[in-house]
């Protein structure tokens, strides 16, 4: 129960410096700030952990938001009850999301939330002596920093990096580029000896999440030498987990998956359609459902989302693979690329359990089949895990207004309380 107490103690302490962007209270943190939080070692831990419970906790958290928004937009779940408005709109797509959506406008609010205290962290870590507990404060804060970012630059056109009166906006290539600075100084951080006391919440494998991270954002930026690099330093043994118990429980299971009132898995295909249906023997499929027969009683989602307290994987071993693959193919190294793709595809003994347990590829050797193939299985292998809208641009999928199309919209407008804060906001995207 101390620890619980903590936890709380802890997102009190950080909620009092932002409540939203670009207002009064967003620029200017309280006295407590100043006077205590900032300038003692506790008080920068304290405020690491509550940058990890703002992140990944409760419906609020950024967790909550792009796991859901993400398989709404891209048909990976559906929304039972009609009535849980912001996540029946995000459904519909295309027009029906609006700038006053509750999940994207979480999504965005509490992204920026997390950006500017973890600035506020690292602008403060001249008072810690002590070199491995600097190198600790220093990878929560650009972790969490990164990470706020990529989200930003995965569901926006752009976004503002800096906390001031009517920010500017830069593109999402900016964005992406801030990220993977944050990834870049993080994993220097993660390198350099950091000693984690028991004050600092459990559970994160800083130096291969930090590498896991920097080949996902450098795959989405084309940079496919820096994508393969990391993904090498990537220990595909070890595991990287949010921690969950009954108190800060696991949103997506607390929310959806513990009932039959909010979300759920489209179907036993996990709303997958022709040539990207799983095979009948892919046993990712019942990792990630609880049965392939779907009734009215029953929400037939698992996964990672099982119990109040059930971890939740920061990256999985088969995306550092496929994101390898993928670059691979991208650089016509066409049998490099199925030599990893087949890892995936044969995989028994996944860490997570996260397991195909299928026959090696074999379909042509062309570089739009092996990338198809690899899409493919990004969508099986990395399923409800956040990353499918992005995955869809990337690879092309048909889009909004498109025959056949994939997702219902390409990015999000950008939320009522930022335009109506900032004067710099631009116009929403028409899809």
């Amino acid at each position: 129960m101390k620890n619980i107490f903590k936890i709380f103690t802890l997102f009190m302490i950080s909620s009092l410096f932002l409540t939203s962007c670009y207002r009064d209270e967003y620029l200017n943190p309280s006295q407590a700030s100043n006077e205590s939080v900032v300038s003692s070692t506790a008080g920068l831990i304290s405020l690491c952990n509550g940058l990890q419970y703002r992140y990944t906790v409760s419906r609020t958290s950024p967790v909550y938001s792009f796991i859901t928004a993400n398989g709404l937009t891209t048909n990976e779940i559906l929304v039972l009850n009609q009535g849980n408005t912001d996540e029946a709109n995000l459904q519909a797509g295309k027009g029906n999301v609006l700038g006053n959506n509750a999940v994207v406008t979480r999504l965005w609010e509490q992204s920026h939330i997390v950006r500017a205290n973890a600035d506020l962290i690292l602008n403060n870590t001249g008072i810690l002596g002590d070199p491995g507990t600097k190198n600790a404060v220093l990878c929560y804060a650009h972790l969490y920093k990164g990470l706020a970012l990529l989200q930003l630059g995965t569901y926006w056109e752009s976004a503002p990096v800096t906390t001031e009166k009517n920010a500017a906006f830069v593109p999402r290539t900016e964005v992406l580029a801030e990220a993977i600075k944050n990834f870049e100084a993080g994993l220097a951080a993660a390198n350099g000896n950091p000693v984690f006391s028991t004050a600092f919440q459990s559970g994160i494998d800083f130096k291969n999440t930090f590498a896991a991270l920097l080949a996902r954002t450098y795959i989405m930026v084309g940079n496919y030498d820096k994508a393969i690099e990391n993904a090498d330093k990537v220990d595909l043994t070890k595991k990287s987990e949010w921690v969950y118990d009954d108190v800060s429980r696991n949103p997506i299971f607390d929310v959806s998956y513990s009932n039959v009132n909010v979300c759920e898995p489209v179907d036993f295909n996990l709303g997958l359609t022709g040539s990207l249906v799983p095979a009948e023997t892919d046993a990712r499929v019942l990792f990630y459902l609880k049965s392939k027969t779907f009734t009215t009683t029953v929400n037939e989602g698992k996964g990672f989302f099982t119990a109040n307290s059930a971890k939740i994987p920061v990256y999985l071993p088969g995306e550092v693979i496929l994101t390898k693959a993928e670059a691979l193919a991208r650089k016509n190294d066409l049998t490099g690329a199925v030599t990893e793709l087949n890892k995936v595809l044969t995989k028994t003994n996944d860490v997570f359990g996260v397991n195909a347990n299928l026959p090696a590829y074999s379909g042509e050797n062309t570089a739009s089949a092996i990338l198809a193939e690899i899409y493919r299985n990004r969508c099986i292998e990395l399923y409800n895990s956040g990353l499918k809208l992005e995955d869809s641009r990337r690879f092309g999928r048909p889009g909004p207004n498109d025959t056949g199309a994939e997702r219902n919209r390409n990015f999000y407008p950008f939320p009522n309380s930022e335009r109506d804060n900032n004067t710099n906001t631009p116009a929403d995207p028409e899809i």
